[in-house]
């Protein structure tokens, strides 16, 4: 492949002239109208936004080792801009040390599409949208191992249904409802600020989160720039543009191309013209070029001058808001330190399982088995040593205690079926009177439901069931970790799932740890990765 536009050094930091705005991407669409799957194209989408967590931190490490004064060091720290960690009402626990005393570390990264500033403004087009509520366009949930050997990284679709929990701004004690039903997951961040979406995140996933890290689209230009350009790989001369303005306007010629400045966010928002249009290809795309730079940054000798690593740190700064716990430049520092730990080829980037509902999407199966190896830490890559099994603790129990198992009002649903075989026939009331036969004597089967499910999970829909519903996966030997809180239901309902065909006893199926291939895993010392060029999309 051809290599273009090599890398520049960083200039005087003058402004440049700013941008032409580019339309917005239209509809989530392949050119053809239809997603990769056939079906008809969902409703128009805002545009993703991608956050360089990685720049800003190794930036401002960069700094602090050129050894910066006191007063500049000072002036670093108020630009920085907090917030609270955490509004929801939920914690979830800290996770267990390992035996050498070592936790792992969760840092949320959120990409805002607020417009509050000029320069955020002349980036992101759409002048109507100045001052209004911001979204959480970018998530990304950075997991550090505990013995530091490995990194973890899953973003999520901004458009991702989910429940927003209740949250709770400090600042003037602004309550934001619990959101009634699932609503996209990326208005989480106008419930009261980031701590709603770590909030939400934690609510999903089960996962302790320790830090947060929000920056806006002037900060993804600004390390761009820095480090005289990102490489990015496409196997066709590519022009983001269809006949009806549609894309992003990236031009870019086949092979390997340095972007920054503008381009930069052209390649971070460009659908139109990478593989099948889809938001996974975009996905893609955006995870090379935060792999890329990480690596730029670890290799580039453009920021040896203190003068430009003072620009890029006060850039860097100025883009940030984080949680107290790292609101100082020695704190990020110490983060910073950390993260260099892991080798880039022990970094995995991956995508939240998903499947379209309408317009929208919502979490898989895969997605739950996703966020369970990242809560026991164990690495994406599957190259962790092999531990000792160690006995799980106790859960926690419920607030709400279970009732007597004769009270307990339990469903009983067939989810036996899978792609290849048909539904188990029976298992409804199989079960129940395997349960009535226990005393639950409240169980009813449901004849008329037709779902599916990979595994037997019993779910309820409110704090006051969980002890009912936990005491039903007690009597048939369900673990406590196939117990979910879910507005799907009305009561405590236990879903059969295709693990538990046949039989009255159930046996829990030996965790499968290898990363689901619907995450779409990217190794991050993969230097080769290259975007396919729609050929609708060539010139």
């Amino acid at each position: 492949m051809t290599q273009n536009a090599a890398p520049e050094t960083l200039g005087d930091g003058e402004p440049e002239e700013a941008p032409e705005e580019s339309p917005e991407e239209g509809p989530d669409e392949s050119p053809d109208g239809k997603h990769s799957d056939g079906a008809a194209a969902p409703r128009p989408r805002r545009v993703r936004r991608l956050l360089t967590w990685s720049a800003a931190t190794l930036a401002l490490l960069m700094v602090v080792g050129a050894g910066a004064g006191y007063l500049y060091y000072r002036q670093l720290n108020d630009n920085i801009k907090k917030d609270t960690l955490n509004l929801g009402d939920n914690k979830v626990a800290e996770p267990t040390p390992n035996a050498a005393g070592q936790t792992p570390l969760n840092i949320l990264l959120i990409g805002s599409d607020a417009r509050d500033s000029e320069e955020n403004q002349q980036l992101g087009g759409a002048r109507e949208t100045f001052g209004s509520t911001p979204l959480a366009d970018v998530q990304m949930l950075v997991h550090l191992s505990a013995d530091r050997s490995n990194m973890s990284v899953v973003s999520m679709p901004r458009d991702t249904l989910l429940e927003i929990p209740k949250c709770t701004d400090p600042e003037d004690g602004t309550v934001y409802p619990a959101s009634d039903g699932r609503t996209m997951t990326n208005q989480s961040l106008g419930h009261g600020g980031p701590g709603c979406t770590v909030a939400t995140w934690q609510e999903l996933t089960g996962i302790h989160i320790d830090h947060f890290v929000m920056v806006d689209f002037a900060g993804v230009v600004s390390m761009a720039d820095a480090v005289g350009g990102v490489p990015v790989c496409v196997d066709a001369n590519i022009h983001s543009r269809d006949s009806q303005g549609h894309g992003s306007g990236l031009k870019l010629e086949e092979g390997t191309n340095y972007v920054k400045g503008e381009q930069a966010l052209q390649w971070l928002r460009t659908r139109y013209g990478f593989e099948d249009g889809s938001d996974l290809a975009r996905a893609k795309a955006q995870h090379m070029y935060m792999n890329s730079l990480v690596r730029q940054l670890r290799e580039n000798a453009t920021l040896s001058s203190p003068n430009k690593l003072r620009r890029l740190a006060e850039k860097a700064t100025e883009a940030l808001t984080v949680d107290p716990g790292l609101d100082t430049v020695k704190k990020l520092y110490d983060l910073s330190t950390e993260l260099r730990k892991v080798a880039p080829e022990r970094v995995t980037m991956t995508t939240m399982p998903n499947r379209y509902v309408g317009a929208r999407v919502e979490p898989t199966e895969d997605a739950e088995k996703l966020f369970r190896l990242v809560r026991e830490d164990i690495a994406l890559d599957g190259k962790d040593a092999k531990p000792a099994k160690a006995e799980p603790e106790a859960p926690k129990g419920p607030a709400d205690p279970a009732a007597d198992d004769a009270d307990i009002a339990v469903q009983v649903v067939n989810g036996t079926r899978t792609d290849t075989l048909a539904a188990a026939a029976g298992r409804t009331g199989t079960v129940r009177d395997a349960l009535k036969e226990q005393g639950f004597t409240g169980a009813t089967a449901d004849t008329t439901s037709a779902v599916s499910a990979k595994r037997t999970v019993v779910r309820y829909p409110s704090a006051d069931l969980e002890g009912d519903a936990r005491r039903v996966a007690e009597a048939l030997g369900i673990p406590a970790g196939s117990v979910k809180r879910s507005t799907d239901v009305s009561g405590v309902t236990l879903v059969v799932g295709a693990d538990w065909r046949e039989g009255t006893a159930y046996e829990a199926p030996e965790d499968d740890n290898t990363t689901p291939e619907s995450a779409q895993a990217l190794n991050g010392a993969d230097d080769e990765a290259c975007m396919h060029v729609s050929p609708g999309f060539t010139w």
